[in-house]
């Protein structure tokens, strides 16, 4: 695992599967337990009793480690969400992260076909190619 710091340095840190994420902090930081902060894929890794394997953390992952300033031992730990959709290891794309590109994709293909094979198109699959774009336009921007 690879630990990487605030000004840009990154230290590797050897470690199992079945290692919890307070067995990681009190062995690359001792005494500093409870002033690091640890990222993974955005999420900060707050329950100190979750193994790496439950978190999906596997071989060169990347973890920010951040320092705080202050005890945070009255800070109430939350639980991390549970992802919704599991992704493979090493993948680093959801499946539905390829959703939106690939709809798009088609319908581009739809918009040449339709422009230059303009024959081959009735008024209602005109209309109907209209509808699902403007459809899929509103669906993308309210997503992101």
């Amino acid at each position: 695992i690879r630990l990487k710091f605030l000004n840009d340095t990154e230290e590797v840190a050897v470690a199992r599967p079945e290692d919890t994420v307070g067995v990681l902090k009190s062995k690359y930081f001792p005494g500093q337990e409870s002033q690091m902060k640890l990222i993974y894929r955005g999420q900060l890794l707050q329950d100190q009793a979750r193994t790496l394997r439950s978190l999906r953390i596997t071989d060169n992952c990347v973890i920010h480690c951040h320092r705080s300033r202050g005890d945070t031992a009255a800070t109430p730990a939350l639980p991390d969400p549970v992802p919704a959709v599991p992704t493979a290891p090493g993948l680093p794309l959801a499946g539905g992260t390829l959703m939106v590109p690939t709809v798009m994709v088609v319908l581009a293909l739809g918009w040449y076909f339709r422009i230059n094979y303009r024959q081959l198109f009735t008024a209602p699959a005109t209309v109907s190619l209209i509808g699902v774009t403007v459809l899929v336009t509103f669906l993308a921007f309210g997503v992101y």
